[in-house]
């Protein structure tokens, strides 16, 4: 779905994107026994969580630090469902 001139991130709710949270423990292999924590927060569509799924292929292909856990929270904020078009104006004097 795409609306001219529409914020991207709305357009992205109306596709069935909500806000990820994510925290990622990980450890750098010079410091193994030092957990170290990364938080981002980015759209994505659960369950399948596909720009997640795209960030940790990149991390572990490109990143030396090693994952150690992800923790991943999840919030729909607006679908197709909760939003509707008004075709109507209401005048008060």
């Amino acid at each position: 779905m795409e609306a001219k001139g529409a914020d991207p991130d709305f357009v992205r709710q109306l596709d069935g994107y909500g806000l990820t949270t994510v925290q990622i423990h990980y450890y750098m292999p010079d410091h193994p026994s030092l957990l170290q924590l990364f938080v981002m927060q980015q759209y994505d569509v659960a369950p399948q969580f596909p720009e997640l799924d795209r960030f940790l292929y990149y991390w572990r292909h490109e990143i030396e630090a090693v994952l150690h856990s992800v923790r991943i929270a999840h919030k729909h904020l607006l679908g197709p469902t909760e939003w509707r078009a008004v075709d109507g104006i209401i005048t008060i004097n």
